[in-house]
């Protein structure tokens, strides 16, 4: 810590470590202390970039920095297990991104690393720690819809392009990159208890799945019908139907809005999101505050919520016959 502010490390020099570092510059309770880039040129402008005080071309010096507080992984989703094992094994507290691994399996023994290390590590499931989610739990709670009975969510970017996206050996597919998205999204709404799961997906020339459709059944009678692609743009609403009307909330990857209507279908609320940096500052603060308070994992998203996730998709992955090489 500099001050009163935490010193934020960043590992990967992308566009995700660029949203993060810019964020971090707005903050006043954070910094963006360092990066590390298995590129030293690439870590050296992102350093002039956004004013970090250290640039390092491999991520075991980032690790090393005594001065470092927490490392935020921006990595591709193939290397995070490695990354955040490097991390821990230097006692550095890790607020890593999502998808949180490749599968359950690391996840596992990551989250048993930490804890029988003693280190802090929370997956940076963004909306999770959102303020405007609780008002959507809270308008949900009042009944003003009824009873939520169904809910659907869309998230598709037109991403096909990108390299990452289409390898397996990157642990690459629409679900560990949006769809991961709309089944937090169900699980925030609807809670854990998933009694059944129908879903399909349609491939890539490399095996990976490009667009999926997954209904989810929970054991009080609920269902929710979650659709993700990397081929197309979406309109990204998640829509929660109740027994007196419904209510929409615009961009489940970030949210907006939340529209409420009656069964009349007339709008009878809006509630908007409150100004916010990027929507990463939430996840930073979370992390700051557990620190302070000595602990090993952020109440928005527990370590068992993170494994629940990574198992649901790999039923998912195992049901698609979509494997990656390192598994």
């Amino acid at each position: 810590m500099i001050g009163n502010k935490l010193n934020v490390a960043i590992m990967g020099a992308g566009s995700i470590g660029g949203t993060m570092a810019d964020t971090l510059m707005q903050m006043k309770s954070a910094r963006c202390y360092a990066i590390g880039s298995r590129n030293k040129n690439k870590a050296a402008e992102f350093a002039r970039k956004y004013g970090c005080k250290k640039a390092y071309g491999s991520y075991e010096e980032l690790a090393a920095d005594k001065k470092v507080d927490l490392i935020y992984i921006a990595t591709p989703h193939s290397e995070h297990y490695d990354n955040a094992k490097l991390c821990i094994e230097y006692g550095k507290p890790v607020l890593c991104e999502k998808a949180f691994t490749a599968n359950a399996a690391q996840a596992e023994n990551l989250l048993g690393f930490a804890e029988e290390r003693n280190v802090f590590i929370t997956e940076a499931m963004w909306t999770r720690y959102m303020p405007m989610l609780q008002t959507i739990k809270e308008v949900l709670d009042s009944g003003v819809i009824g009873v939520p009975t169904t809910l659907t969510a869309n998230l598709g970017y037109a991403i096909n392009g990108v390299a990452r996206l289409n390898d397996p050996a990157l642990a690459g597919g629409a679900l560990l990159d949006v769809g991961v998205y709309t089944l937090n999204f169900a699980s925030m709404i609807f809670g854990k208890d998933v009694k059944k799961i129908i879903s399909a997906c349609t491939y890539t020339k490399t095996g990976v799945d490009e667009q999926n459709s997954i209904t989810m059944f929970f054991e009080d009678g609920k269902m929710a019908v979650l659709n993700s692609s990397m081929l197309s743009v979406s309109d990204r609403k998640g829509i929660i139907y109740g027994t007196k009307g419904f209510a929409v909330i615009e961009n489940i990857n970030n949210f907006e809005s939340m529209s409420v209507y009656g069964s009349d279908y007339k709008k009878i609320a809006k509630y908007n999101r409150p100004e916010q940096i990027s929507g990463y500052e939430y996840e930073v603060e979370a992390c700051i505050k557990a620190l302070k308070c000595g602990q090993l994992e952020c109440q928005q998203m527990p370590h068992m919520e993170t494994l629940r996730i990574m198992r649901l998709m790999d039923g998912l992955r195992e049901e698609w016959g979509v494997k990656f090489p390192f598994e």
